[in-house]
């Protein structure tokens, strides 16, 4: 049996309103790409901002995750049916989907039973595609301070399977004939306090606060604060986009 290895649930809320959205272009790109435009699966939903991107470009999205927690935090659509189940076990029909999506979340799976499902769930002519996004960047003064923060005072606390991100999902698995994918990135406008509830999503942050009954996110804001300035001021922060593309 594929186990579900949860690092979000109990943040639920907290993911669904501080993590960046996807943008639009990734979707119009995606839907390029696949036989037919019936139905797309996005697995590990989460909160649901990859199957809001896909709505427009498909009859019918199919939006799953294994947290009962993050499925109660959805984005409301009314093309969008949301379910609680396993990636390795969705429980769709044989050969329904024309698009099967992954967004930040494929590194958590049991790649041969999540891959054998993909095959089981597509139709011809479908697609497969996972993408995750790295360390963000806003300037050389912001990033310098998070740079430590990431891999000295929580990097201990990132789950194993954070060397996949941190590889591009150039390292993962990917037994399909793979579509080169264009360069993409997620931008946003944030405040200094908008960044704080973002770094406090983090699964290293989470963890460590439970290990060590401290808040690492508290320690950092005075001294990044003197980087970022007043709450008042909005600066860019933008994440690289690696994305694996595949034909089933």
């Amino acid at each position: 049996m594929a186990t579900f290895k949860d690092h979000f649930s109990g943040g639920a809320c907290g993911y669904a309103e501080h993590r960046p959205s996807y943008p639009p272009e990734l979707f119009s790109w995606l839907a390029t790409l696949p036989a037919g435009h019936e139905l797309a699966w996005d697995c590990a939903t989460g909160n649901g901002q990859a199957a809001v991107g896909l709505a427009p470009h498909f009859q019918r999205v199919v939006a799953s995750d294994a947290s009962a927690a993050q499925i109660a935090s959805r984005r409301v659509h009314p093309d969008i049916s949301y379910f609680v189940g396993l990636a390795e076990a969705s429980g769709l029909r044989d050969g329904c989907c024309d698009l099967v999506t992954v967004a930040q979340s494929v590194h958590w799976f049991d790649f041969e039973r999540f891959y054998a499902e993909v095959r089981r769930v597509a139709r011809p002519g479908a697609v497969v595609a996972v993408w995750t996004y790295t360390r963000f960047r806003v300037d050389p003064a912001v990033d310098a301070m998070i740079e430590p923060f990431y891999t000295q005072v929580v990097g201990p606390y990132w789950p194993p399977e954070r060397k996949y991100v941190d590889a591009q999902y150039r390292t993962i698995p990917f037994p399909f004939e793979e579509i080169p994918a264009p360069a993409t990135e997620l931008t946003t406008q944030w405040s200094f306090s908008q960044l704080l509830r973002y770094l406090g999503t983090w699964s290293a942050v989470q963890n460590f606060k439970k290990q060590r009954r401290s808040d690492p996110v508290a320690d950092l804001a005075p001294v990044l604060e003197i980087c970022w300035g007043p709450d008042d001021v909005v600066r860019t922060v933008k994440w690289p986009v690696h994305v694996r593309v595949g034909r089933v």
